[in-house]
């Protein structure tokens, strides 16, 4: 099966729902030929400054205009001299690479690359199938892409947000879950235990991981790290993306390991009681597969805020609205009882063969089933 997968650099998690979604269809037997492609990179260097530049410059210096963009562009009556530019924003480089693969299917997981496909299959008068992958547990207006023939969404509530709210056909619309790597699936009831000894961790300390996104943009990381540092009690940390230098640093009551990159971040997880930080939608199907609750504050608004909300709602997290809740919030979660319940409830959230619902999802509508 030739396969165009595209995803887009706005922070990690599209590249690697994309990533667990090529694993799923090899492990099902699918003879694929796939090309990854990153749409930021058919971008020119003014069209790359203009989009990412704006989207960092908001997240690190004003999170509030990004709000404001995300609710003013999340209704019909968004202009359409935005909307048109989906269509032709790195035209070129998908021609190219749509010329080279001749693509049975066109998988993406940000939105503005299915309507940028949708031309390119008009001028080259190709024939494929054009599909979605929602990686936010809520659908934007950009979400719904009618040009799309199958998308594939989080859960029932988000189905329901195509279909009522954005009218677009139920046939298309199929709920998978977000896919994310199979490590995730086989560390499910693992050993804690096991898995801090194994990374150099006590045993004997709570272990928190800060959420912190795949880009380094947290602007609340050291309040963060400061309100961890004191709890009045003894606690483990573990800094990823964001981290500055690296080693292991006492601060208050906070052994704080900065790690940077690393592979082994789906064991980490795994090894860990609580996440605190951010609430993207690759971190939250994470977690949740693994029965780790979240404790959320200052998460990118908009569709962070969004996920946010849909974990509270089901018991599965909790959010602090402001820097004084960090504290109580995260001692809250960390109570045996409360954190017992909150586990329980991520659990029934999750959806760990996500993956490979979308694998099927895909070979359904071409008919390969």
């Amino acid at each position: 099966m030739r396969a165009l997968i595209l995803s887009a650099s706005f922070g990690s998690g599209h590249h690697q729902a994309n990533d667990a979604l090529d694993r799923a269809l090899r492990a099902a037997g699918v003879d694929l030929r796939a090309r990854h492609a990153d749409f930021i990179a058919y971008l020119n260097a003014f069209e790359r400054a203009v989009t990412v530049g704006t989207y960092d410059a908001w997240l690190r210096h004003a999170p509030g205009m990004y709000k404001a963009f995300y609710e003013w562009t999340d209704q019909e009556t968004e202009p359409r001299a935005l909307t048109g530019t989906f269509g032709w924003l790195g035209l070129r480089g998908i021609l190219r690479d749509m010329r080279d693969v001749r693509p049975e299917v066109v998988v993406s997981s940000f939105p503005t690359p299915v309507a940028l496909a949708h031309t390119a299959r008009q001028r080259l008068r190709a024939d494929f199938l054009n599909a979605l992958v929602v990686t936010d547990y809520r659908v934007h207006h950009h979400w719904a892409r009618p040009e799309a023939e199958l998308l594939m969404v989080a859960n029932e509530e988000a189905r329901g947000q195509m279909v009522d709210r954005w009218r677009l056909p139920e046939a298309n619309v199929a709920v998978t879950g977000i896919p994310i790597a199979p490590a995730y699936r086989t560390l499910i009831g693992a050993d804690r235990r096991a898995l801090r000894e194994k990374h150099g961790l006590k045993v004997d300390e709570p272990l928190i991981l800060v959420s912190g996104g795949g880009t380094g943009t947290y602007r609340a990381l050291n309040r963060v790290l400061n309100e961890l540092s004191n709890l009045g009690r003894r606690v483990q940390v573990l800094v990823l993306a964001g981290a500055r230098g690296r080693g292991v640093t006492r601060v208050g009551g906070a052994t704080v390991h900065a790690l940077g990159f690393t592979t082994a971040f789906p064991e980490l997880l795994a090894a860990s009681d609580l996440v605190v930080g951010k609430a993207g939608g690759l971190t939250v199907a994470e977690a949740t597969t693994l029965g780790v609750p979240l404790v959320i504050f200052e998460p990118i608004p908009g569709q962070e805020e969004h996920n946010a909300d849909y974990l509270v709602r089901h018991g599965a997290g909790l959010w602090a609205h402001a820097l004084a809740e960090v504290r109580p919030a995260v001692l809250r979660a960390l109570d045996a009882g409360e954190h017992a319940r909150l586990s329980a409830n991520a659990r029934a959230l999750s959806v760990p063969d996500a993956a490979d619902r979308v694998a099927a999802a895909l070979l359904r509508k071409l008919g390969r089933a």
